[in-house]
């Protein structure tokens, strides 16, 4: 497989991906490393970093639309907003439809320290908050110890909201709908499908 990235900085070494460090000063801009990746027939060319500037994220729906598999990334406050953003940007919704395959937002979250965690009975609140689980549901809470300085927590942990694309949600975005309108058929399809939202939030349950 022929994996590709742009970045700047190259923050990790990625063993079997080829890395290219952007450097505008030469003339080694974003483009212009898109276009030759292009060139190589890449099965994944994928963009690190915000790309901020128009003609880049452009480039980068260009190549999708072409059969590439890109990846970039994106400063928004949820999955949904990711659209919105992109039209901020300069592309079309009826481009943005098109060349989206997903949207995954992430969240850190203090993880329980585990020397101390313990079993705790859920209450009627920690059932409101997560409407997917049912009275019997194992919850935990750190309880505080020299491992975690008292606090009961250790660490971060990593929660992923996963937005796949589908017809709905295409001609949602293809039509310009606000981000709230999308998010809140988005929230419906998980109602309507309990087990997803059940698997949204199986990292938090450690």
């Amino acid at each position: 497989m022929n994996i590709s990235t742009a970045e700047d900085p190259i923050e990790h070494d990625l063993p079997g991906v080829t890395q290219i460090q952007a450097n505008s000063d030469i003339g080694l801009t974003f483009a212009s490393i898109l276009r030759a990746f292009l060139r190589q027939d890449p099965d994944d060319p994928a963009r690190r970093g915000d790309p901020r500037q128009g003609n880049r994220i452009i480039q980068s729906v260009e190549a999708a639309l072409t059969g590439h598999l890109v990846f970039t990334t994106l400063h928004t406050n949820n999955a949904a907003a990711a659209f919105t953003r992109l039209n901020e940007m300069g592309i079309e919704p009826f481009l943005v439809s098109s060349s989206t395959v997903g949207v995954i937002a992430q969240r850190l979250a203090r993880r329980l320290c585990q020397a101390c965690k313990e079993e705790i009975r859920g209450r009627a609140r920690h059932l409101r908050v997560f409407s997917a689980w049912t009275p019997g549901t194992k919850i935990f809470r750190g309880r505080g110890c020299n491992e975690c300085g008292g606090r009961g927590v250790r660490g971060r942990i990593g929660i992923y909201e996963v937005m796949r694309m589908n017809p709905t949600l295409r001609h949602m975005v293809g039509t310009g709908k606000r981000a709230e309108e999308i998010a809140e058929a988005v929230a419906q399809r998980r109602h309507d499908r309990p087990e997803e939202l059940t698997r949204r939030f199986s990292c938090a349950r450690v």
